[in-house]
């Protein structure tokens, strides 16, 4: 689904990511894993149109999307999640999966005056799918919290609903695992997988629990200073010498061997 073909970012002389070649595959739940510093955050801002390419090229189903902007990939279904969850904090949980969906007909203030009926309807068929999001992610017990009162995990789970509202071909999830309790950890886990089983989501996962990128992905896609430095499954990416010497140290190591 996704193919980069040595794509390099520079800021100034700093070089984040490095003549970097991966495939994501349609249907895959794909973790990119490495050190502070890898390259992988940058990797994603410049696949989903955050930054523009130094070099090398962005391949979407066949399509050449390098250096398309956020919203135009949007609607080529490329979603992404980020580190710190961006969500509309004075709005209630299904208020922010409700603005989601694009075009919607009250969004003009003429179809409100002379098309009231049309709004209704449009409105009732939102609000249905984001009720279908929250059952599906069982947060119904906080549709009608305010965002910003939220945990950490759930407001990563409301993130990952914001990406049902819409038909998404593929979602990089940027550290869905950064300040989260295990048990919404292993919700959110439960949750990806679903999708990718029963809707066909394709994901790509940068995370630094390794015991949640076992749980999830194949391959796992290594990255070093900028490049990718190995592929494979988690065993094989563990127990890969290389990669353990290079940069993942003694903390890999000892999880490879227990």
């Amino acid at each position: 689904m996704i193919k980069i073909e040595h794509l390099t970012k520079r800021f100034g002389g700093i070089t984040a990511v490095n003549d970097a070649s991966l495939e994501i595959e349609k249907g895959s739940i794909t973790g990119l894993i490495g050190p502070n510093g890898a390259g992988k955050t940058t990797l994603f801002n410049v696949v989903a149109g955050v930054y523009k390419p130094t070099s090398g090229n962005v391949i979407l189903d066949g399509e050449d999307i390098t250096g398309l902007p956020p919203h135009e990939l949007f609607h080529k279904g490329m979603l992404r999640t980020f580190q710190i969850a961006h969500e509309f904090s004075t709005l209630t949980v299904r208020e922010n999966l409700m603005m989601v969906p694009e075009h919607q007909q009250g969004e003009t203030l003429s179809n409100v005056w002379f098309r009231g009926s049309q709004v209704r309807t449009r409105e009732a068929e939102v609000r249905r799918k984001a009720d279908e999001v929250i059952d599906f992610l069982e947060i119904s017990h906080v549709a009608d919290e305010l965002a910003g009162n939220l945990s950490g995990g759930q407001k990563k789970l409301l993130e990952l609903g914001r990406t049902m509202m819409v038909d998404a071909k593929i979602v990089f999830l940027d550290e869905v695992g950064a300040g989260v309790n295990r048990t919404l950890l292993n919700t959110i886990g439960d949750a990806i997988i679903r999708l990718n089983k029963e809707r066909g989501y394709t994901f790509c996962v940068i995370e630094h629990d390794m015991d949640f990128i076992g749980k999830l992905c194949d391959p796992v896609i290594v990255m070093a200073e900028g490049t990718v430095l190995a592929e494979g499954t988690l065993e094989q990416i563990k127990s890969n010498e290389q990669v353990i010497e290079a940069y993942l140290g003694t903390g890999l190591k000892n999880k490879a061997a227990s």
